[in-house]
Parts: structure tokens; C-alpha cells; sequence
């Protein structure tokens, strides 16, 4: 990811205070397997510091 703009709108990494990030995109299972997390994440490319930000959960997890 290049540098942040104005139209990005990027946090800054908490522990190291960069603003250039990696973005990928996941799913998080719950313990017992019956719903799915959808969750956005932001790597930072210095510490490799995880942002993770909730994207809304399934029950129809047909991984």
C-alpha cells in the first residue's frame, strides 16, 4: 500500500506510528464452529502490527 491521503482515510499504527499498511481480508471461526466472523485487517508494514475491524458474521459457514 502506498502512503495514506486525504481520500483513504488511514489510522496510524498505535505501537509504531506508521501510516502505510498491508490490507487483507478474513474469516475468523467462533469456538465451536457455528458462526464465522468476516474481518477486514490492516498489517502495518514496519511492525506488522494487526488492525482488525468487524465486517459482520454468517451462520452459513460453508467452508
Amino acid at each position: 500500500m502506498t502512503e495514506p491521503n486525504e481520500t483513504q482515510n488511514l489510522p496510524t499504527c498505535p505501537l509504531c506510528g506508521n501510516g502505510t499498511f498491508r490490507r487483507e481480508e478474513g474469516k475468523l471461526d467462533s469456538a465451536w464452529g457455528l458462526t464465522a466472523h468476516r474481518v477486514r485487517m490492516l498489517i502495518c508494514e514496519r511492525c506488522s502490527y494487526v488492525l482488525a475491524f468487524y465486517e459482520g458474521n454468517t451462520i452459513f459457514d460453508f467452508d
